[in-house]
């Protein structure tokens, strides 16, 4: 009966003006709330990205295609519509080029340590433009496992009654700074033109400038432009000689219609140490030199195994690295930060293992550093450094004090052989110090912060007397931390065993089985390493009567130790407020229907 009664009256409600605003208000809000608890902000992006045109919805499409690259932690990507401001660069320690500017950035010195810190005003890019278009939308990908910057630009011609205006050009480019070859710098072209015309295309080398010179270097059919340079140091000081051969090309390229075009723009990039300018014409005859001798056996070379030899180099340093697996403060970096520091520190780091002039002493003494960096790394994890973990990186001058503070870091911390060993030795560094893994005379520990063990995440390709380890810190199925270890052989079978903290078990053999083996987190009173690795089973064994630890507790009962709650006095304050508020209540009840004067529970119909 009731709700018959609101029913009828429903129509007399929306009769008053007052009751249709109201109304016309709480539809718009729930609109709005849906839009922003629902994908309907990313849908509403989405059209307005493909309302700039037909370049936009194609470039959205290969976008598309780098998105499980993304999702792997194996890139970033920055379209049209994105805020980020990420330099997208690459470089090996002995040049650095930002592929977005088209700046060339140079080293001093080849030495482990050194980075290319001086800007010239050379464009090292290739640049392709189409004329008469219509629209052009441009991406980039930061590719961390390849080492290389991914470009897509998706052009949309001038109007032409042979061919559909929902056509694009698409241009892809790949940049690299050969990683094994110090001095190659590669640009690889890909031109598809689906439309019924052929397109001639503008070719712009850009290397020309003030500082720079140019002039034809002729070697049958394969000619190519050596341009020189000066760069100061600094006002009225030394400067550095800087040479740059470029494979020349032609004013314009021509795409035949329903065709594709290939190229691959080569340099090389030679600079001396820093001189005098008085002797500067003397270095610039030497950089000039080296770089025309290089440039003419590259141009000899197959250019598909440079790309293949440089790829894998990254592939191999990458072995190595830092997964974030689940974070659960806001002072932890995440995957993408990592990765990004990673790339950002080894492009602006020389590889001294992969350079083919060092010697097989002196390689022999930079791997068998790599195998025991003894001491190394000492202090606290650097999980938390934001400074050293930055979740923004604007400029290339940001990326070169990255690499400064991460080397004097490293220096600091007892890694000296690791940054001597160049990229392969920063990465090791990197990555022992992000989890607080330390080697001694005898050992590797695990020295993490049993306080910061609710995030997950793994360290992998720890080297150790040649095998791999990998390391993670995983939550079991009621979320209390433990330690999962697998190891990977690499030569000679070598036995290690490991033992939790206190070294009170038995150490136990590490293998090489998939499923890995798993250590409980216990934390020691005072505290001690949560992990202890070694080849000498003795030695561990012995170890457990000189840590001299007072009480050994389960990770959860330290944090319940750590982190107490309230007070008895404050719960017992809210228990009795409680219970007064209730007494209180019930007296009014009683008071209302049984004392005095109280109304009958039901009303009689007589």
């Amino acid at each position: 009966m009731w709700l018959q009664q609101r029913l009828k009256g429903m129509p007399g409600l929306l009769s008053s003006s007052w009751a249709r605003r109201m109304l016309i208000v709480l539809l718009l809000f729930l609109i709005f709330y849906w839009y922003l608890t629902s994908d309907g902000v990313l849908r509403f992006l989405h059209m307005s990205r493909d309302s700039s045109g037909q370049a936009g919805v194609c470039l959205q499409t290969d976008m598309n295609r780098w998105k499980m690259f993304v999702e792997r932690g194996e890139g970033v990507i920055r379209g049209p519509t994105s805020d980020d401001v990420a330099p997208f660069v690459v470089g090996n320690g002995h040049f650095l080029v930002d592929v977005e500017a088209n700046r060339l950035w140079v080293s001093p010195s080849s030495q482990p340590g050194s980075a290319p810190v001086h800007q010239t005003d050379f464009a090292p890019n290739v640049r392709l433009q189409l004329a008469g278009k219509r629209q052009e939308a441009r991406a980039f990908m930061l590719w961390f496992r390849k080492g290389s910057v991914v470009s897509v630009r998706c052009i949309q011609p001038g109007p032409s009654p042979f061919s559909s205006s929902h056509e694009c050009v698409t241009i892809r480019e790949e940049y690299i700074a050969h990683r094994s070859r110090p001095n190659i710098y590669l640009q690889r072209v890909h031109i598809s033109n689906p439309t019924d015309r052929a397109l001639s295309l503008e070719v712009s080398t850009g290397g020309e400038s003030p500082a720079f010179r140019s002039g034809p270097e002729g070697q049958d059919d394969r000619d190519f432009l050596l341009f020189s340079g000066r760069v100061p140091t600094e006002k009225s000081g030394p400067v550095v000689a800087v040479a740059v051969a470029v494979k020349k090309m032609g004013s314009h390229v021509t795409v035949g219609a329903k065709a594709e075009y290939t190229e691959n723009v080569v340099s090389v990039v030679h600079s001396s140490e820093p001189v005098e300018p008085g002797k500067a014409e003397e270095a610039l005859a030497r950089v000039k030199e080296a770089a025309r001798k290089e440039m003419q056996e590259v141009l000899r070379a197959k250019l598909e195994e440079l790309v293949q030899d440089h790829q894998q180099a990254w592939m191999d340093l990458f072995i190595s690295g830092v997964e974030i697996r689940k974070i659960t403060d806001a002072h932890t970096p995440s995957s993408r930060t990592v990765n990004t520091t990673l790339y950002y520190v080894l492009s602006a780091s020389t590889a001294p293992l992969l350079d083919r002039r060092v010697g097989a002493e002196e390689r022999e003494r930079l791997e068998s550093s790599l195998n025991y960096a003894d001491h190394c790394f000492s202090g606290h994890a650097t999980m938390h450094a934001e400074n050293l973990w930055p979740e923004r990186v604007s400029s290339v001058a940001q990326i070169l004090q990255l690499l400064t503070l991460w080397n004097l870091t490293l220096q600091k911390r007892g890694c000296k052989v690791l940054v001597a060993a160049g990229v392969h030795g920063m990465m090791q560094g990197m990555v022992l110090s992000f989890g607080g893994l330390q080697f001694t005379e005898n050992h590797l520990q695990f020295q993490a912060d049993p306080d910061v063990l609710h995030n997950s995440y793994s360290l992998r390709g720890i080297r150790y007397n040649k095998d791999l380890i990998n390391l993670a810190v995983l939550p079991d199925a009621e979320g209390k931390p433990f330690l999962h270890m697998s190891v990977k052989p690499q030569e000679k079978p070598v036995k290690l065993y490991a033992c939790e903290a206190g070294c009170m078990n038995e150490p136990v053999e590490l293998t090489s089985e998939v499923k890995g083996h798993t250590f409980p987190v216990l934390v020691t009173r005072p505290i001690t390493a949560l992990l202890y690795i070694s080849t000498d089973l003795t030695h561990l064994q012995d170890l457990r009567h000189t840590l001299h630890v007072k009480a050994i507790m389960a990770h959860e009962d330290h944090m319940a130790k750590q982190y107490p709650g309230l007070p008895f006095l404050f719960w017992f304050s809210v228990a009795s407020l409680i219970t007064l508020f209730h007494l209180f209540l019930f007296k009014l009840i009683y008071n209302e229907y049984c004392g005095p004067g109280a109304k009958p529970l039901f009303r009689s119909k007589v």
